[in-house]
Parts: structure tokens; C-alpha cells; sequence
């Protein structure tokens, strides 16, 4: 993998709340962004000031979460479930109710009840026995978020050309899982995660161009993070003489020093970003094969022209020989 230190944006921010849109592992990009006082619920107090009148034979449970003891309410983006904690003869546990509230009330029967609540791709479950008197509960959901950009040469790459994936671990300290916690995030979404440690591997354009970055979570709050990638962006052209038009359909393979191969593609301009090093272009055409030897810098894109006739091919790579 590429070397490339990331950098730090400063200490971690408050964590914004998301707007009425939940986050969930299908669209864990925040809506637009609302401050905890324009979410009319108090930052440290208690929503359920007063309880709702319950039906008869049920009681008021009034339901709240925030990101730790001494952190504030999680006033929008939660998605509440409510299951009874006994499994019918299927196996499955009923779900009595649900809400996309910050604070719902749940008219429940006496009973055990297990509670559930996501914000993103945190969750923590409780459970309840709800008796004849009504009550408050509320659970601590230690959330955090990561938002990540990446560069090159100081110049941000586009986000439609980079894409990460978070796994829980740390990379640097060799204690890191082998599966994605969540898998191609874009730069700049706000994924919200439970607290804790991941790494982050972003991966750029479909050639060798990785880096990898520790990332600490921390409950109620936003780690920023920018990734220095150290490759280019290379364009592909066999040409019968320097600066003519590229010959179409050439197919192409990329090949590391040790001769293993990078990338395989076929057309007259296959553009791929590569990590800083040295690396040989293979060209068939037409039955015939041509090579290059070339290095890419960090942050010099530009074109790799293979000339007709005048690159000798590999032979290992076939029985012929350039023209």
C-alpha cells in the first residue's frame, strides 16, 4: 500500500444532529444539520416533564437517550423499537411498537419488554418490565462520527474518484478486523459510528492507490480527518509516433516491478491512478505487444505514450516482438 500520513483536523466538534430523515446504515449521509437548540429538546434535561394519561391497563413509558451520563439528549435521527422479551413458537420476538421520535412515549401492557434504539450505525438495547405505574427510562447511546476527505499534493481529489472503508481495530497497533465495519463511505458524509477505535483504508480511482489511517470515535462528537494520498493519475496511449492519436481498442496491463499485474483494461485511454513508484505498460494490438518502463510522482498526472515500434515487448510476455 501507498505511504500517506492523514492529518488530524484539530480537536474533534460537537456532533451535529441530523434533520427529520433518520440515519441508518442505508443512508448514513446527514440531512441538512440542525444545532441542538433548534431541535426544541432541552440539551441535559428530562423531555418527559409531564407523562401522557395512558389507556386503561397500560402504563405512559417515556423514552429518551443521550451520548453518555454527562453528555447531552440525542434530540433527532433515532429510530426506536419496541419487542416483547419472549420469543413466540417461530423463535422470532414480536415487536409491539416503534417511533422515529427523540423522545416518543410508548403506551405498553404490564409485561417484559426489550427496548431498542439506532442512531446510525450505533445501537444499545434495554430490558424493561413495565408495571402498573408510569415511568421514564433513559438510555445512553455512545455514538460518534467520522467525516473524511483525501488529497494529493495538497489539491483535494474529487469525491466521485475516492471511496472508504471503516473497520473497527486499530491498523497501527496490529489489532484490526479483517471485515469492513461499514463499507464505501464518500468524502465528506458524516457516518456515525458506535464509539470507539476504527481504521479507515481510502481507496483511490480502481489502480494501487491506498492509505490507511487510525481514527479514534468519541461519543457526542465529530472526528475530521484528511488523507494524503501519494499517487497519480496516469493516461494510456499506444501511438505510432510521439503525440498522435492513441490506436483504439489496445488492450493494456500495468505491472508492478516484481511483474505482477496492477490493472487490466482495454481502450485507446484508460486513465488509472497509481501509487508513487515504478511500473511497466504492456500494450497488445493487433497481435503484437509493446512495453514501457515509467515512475509516477505524487501529484504529476499526466499521459504514459507507448510508441510503436520503438518499445521492445517483455518476452515473457509473448512469443512475437515489436515492430
Amino acid at each position: 500500500m501507498a505511504q500517506g500520513a492523514p492529518a488530524q483536523n484539530g480537536a474533534p466538534k460537537a456532533l451535529p444532529f441530523v434533520g427529520d430523515e433518520p440515519i441508518s446504515p442505508t443512508n448514513r449521509m446527514a440531512p441538512p444539520l440542525v444545532p441542538p437548540a433548534a431541535a426544541g429538546t432541552p440539551a441535559h434535561g428530562d423531555p418527559h416533564t409531564i407523562l401522557p394519561q395512558p389507556p386503561p391497563g397500560k402504563a405512559a413509558i417515556g423514552m429518551s437517550a443521550r451520548f453518555g451520563d454527562k453528555e447531552p439528549l440525542i434530540p433527532r435521527g433515532l429510530v426506536w423499537r419496541v419487542f416483547a422479551d419472549r420469543a413466540e413458537a417461530s423463535g422470532a420476538y414480536p415487536l409491539v411498537a416503534e417511533a422515529a421520535e427523540p423522545a416518543p412515549v410508548f403506551f405498553l401492557s404490564p409485561g417484559g419488554y426489550v427496548v431498542h434504539v439506532s442512531y446510525g450505525l450505533a445501537s444499545v438495547a434495554r430490558r424493561i418490565v413495565v408495571g402498573q405505574e408510569s415511568r421514564r427510562e433513559q438510555l445512553i447511546l455512545r455514538a460518534g462520527a467520522i467525516r473524511l476527505e483525501s488529497d494529493v499534493a495538497d489539491k483535494p481529489i474529487p469525491a466521485q474518484k475516492v471511496t472508504y472503508d471503516i473497520y473497527e481495530g486499530s491498523f497501527l497497533q496490529g489489532r484490526a478486523s479483517s471485515r469492513p465495519f461499514f463499507r464505501g463511505a464518500n468524502s465528506g458524509d458524516l457516518v456515525v459510528l458506535p464509539a470507539g477505535n476504527y481504521y479507515v483504508v481510502s481507496t483511490y480511482g480502481d489502480g494501487n492507490a491506498t492509505i490507511q489511517v487510525d481514527v479514534s470515535v468519541v461519543a457526542g462528537k465529530v472526528a475530521e480527518a484528511t488523507l494524503h494520498h501519494r499517487a497519480a493519475e496516469v493516461t494510456l496511449r499506444l501511438v505510432n509516433a510521439a503525440g498522435q492519436e492513441p490506436l483504439p481498442g489496445t488492450q493494456w496491463s500495468v505491472l508492478s516491478p516484481g511483474g505482477d499485474a496492477i490493472k487490466e483494461s482495454i481502450g485507446s485511454t484508460p486513465t488509472l491512478a497509481l501509487a508513487e513508484g515504478e511500473y511497466t505498460a504492456v500494450a497488445r494490438y493487433e497481435g503484437k505487444t509493446y512495453s514501457k518502463d515509467f515512475n509516477v510522482e505524487a501529484g504529476k498526472d499526466g499521459p504514459i505514450e507507448v510508441v510503436v515500434g520503438e518499445q521492445a515487448a517483455p518476452p515473457d510476455l509473448t512469443e512475437g516482438s515489436g515492430d
